[in-house]
């Protein structure tokens, strides 16, 4: 489904999947990484196995078998299976998914992944600029010694956890929870680290929300650099000297490059930003901070106070209450993460792929199918003229699955 087309009765779940993930983005990834069809029968092309991985993931209960079975009426109405084929075996359909390697459904998420809102998504702007959120999650994988070996396990001795566990970092739109680019690695490999891949990868229109655990001069540096505006909560260990103190109260500061010794040349270039001089980016860059309190949620009267960076200085651009409340919009990345784990997959489920090339491979369709699902989800929204989150995430799940089989219509109206 294009970003511009409106949810029809049927193309829901594998219509879904097939208009959102059109096949010429998943040839064009096969081409790509020679993972051609290699079976003279001709069953099981390398298309029909990408949409088969991603029909997978919308029915994680299932066994492939199963899965296969519920899916090939929808794949045949959208011309991605012969009708004289046979459901393919449990062993076939794992040979299969060898042949189509781990890095094509990235490829194909990578084809397909793109901003979902359009300017009349509720919640998805502040004042032009896109809103964005980067944050991380874990998945757990099959406990077999491959997986063991590329991604780790959490923890160590009696506090290591019961799966190896891959580390997911995702760059989501906040308006329509859609991610719109990921990094996967093992466990032992930080967020940081992750995110590092992630950044070049910022529009000049947009707003990255990042947690505090994010924040290093390095990332930001390489964030900034991109042209898109940054709002970050500042770490508290970081010293946020005042340059200027702007009319609403909020402050200018400078973000010193760790690499610039000696407090003389510290003091010279807090000097020149308290002047009004231009200071060398590769020492130091001016940031706006916003201060303010959370009331304790334990209700003994103390508050949090929250120190959040930004890269849009002027007042007039952006108020600092407009900035609070844009911060505040990361907290829909959680809520994509939630879609994901605990809706789409399952709540304390494990994946099921117990080799890693193919723990890759399904990590990028369950990335691709939530994305399929945050566009349906963001059109039935605008067409009812709601804000995507009034639309219930488990419901337009449940519709998906039923219609995979035949059983259920939708209409916008009917997700809210």
């Amino acid at each position: 489904m294009s970003s511009g087309a409106t949810a029809r009765p049927d193309q829901v779940s594998l219509g879904v999947l097939v208009s959102s993930v059109p096949r010429d983005v998943v040839d064009a990834a096969v081409a790509g990484y020679g993972a051609g069809a290699k079976r003279s029968d001709g069953k099981l092309p390398p298309h029909v196995v990408a949409y088969l991985t991603m029909a997978l993931c919308l029915f994680p209960g299932d066994d492939y078998e199963e899965v296969a079975t519920k899916v090939t009426g929808s794949l045949s109405r959208f011309g991605c299976w012969d009708a004289s084929w046979t459901v393919p075996t449990a062993s076939g359909i794992t040979q299969a998914r060898k042949r189509l390697g781990g890095t094509v459904m990235a490829e194909v998420f990578e084809g397909v992944a793109q901003a979902v809102a359009t300017p009349d998504t509720r919640g998805a702007w502040l004042r032009g600029r896109r809103l964005v959120a980067i944050d991380g999650f874990e998945a757990d994988l099959p406990d077999t010694p491959a997986n063991a070996a590329e991604f780790g396990y959490a923890g160590s001795g009696n506090h290591r956890s019961a799966y190896p566990k891959a580390r997911v970092v995702a760059l989501a739109e906040c308006g329509t929870h859609a991610f719109l680019a990921a990094r996967v690695g093992a466990c032992g490999i930080g967020e940081q680290t992750l995110a590092r891949g992630l950044y070049p990868r910022l529009l000049g229109d947009e707003l990255l929300t990042a947690d505090r655990n994010f924040y290093s001069w390095d990332a930001w540096d390489t964030a900034s650099r991109t042209g898109a505006a940054l709002l970050w909560r500042a770490p508290g260990r970081l010293a946020l000297p005042v340059a200027r103190v702007l009319p609403d109260g909020t402050y200018l500061t400078v973000l010193v490059n760790p690499k610039v010794r000696g407090a003389g040349r510290r003091e010279r270039i807090l000097a020149a930003a308290e002047a009004g001089h231009e200071i060398r980016p590769e020492e130091a860059h001016l940031a706006r901070v916003v201060e303010y309190d959370v009331p304790d949620r334990d209700g003994n009267g103390a508050g949090e106070l929250i120190a959040l960076l930004s890269t849009v200085t002027d007042p007039a651009e952006a108020r600092a209450d407009e900035l609070a409340a844009a911060y505040h919009e990361r907290w829909e990345e959680e809520t994509a993460n939630d879609q994901l784990k605990t809706h789409l997959r399952g709540p304390g489920k494990i994946l099921r792929s117990r080799l890693p090339e193919l723990a890759h491979q399904e990590i990028w369709a369950w990335l691709t199918v939530h994305y399929a699902l945050s566009v349906l989800i963001a059109r039935a929204a605008e067409a009812a003229d709601l804000d995507p989150d009034r639309i219930s995430y488990s419901r337009a799940l449940r519709i998906a699955r039923r219609t995979a089989t035949g059983t259920a219509g939708f209409s916008p109206s009917g997700l809210d």
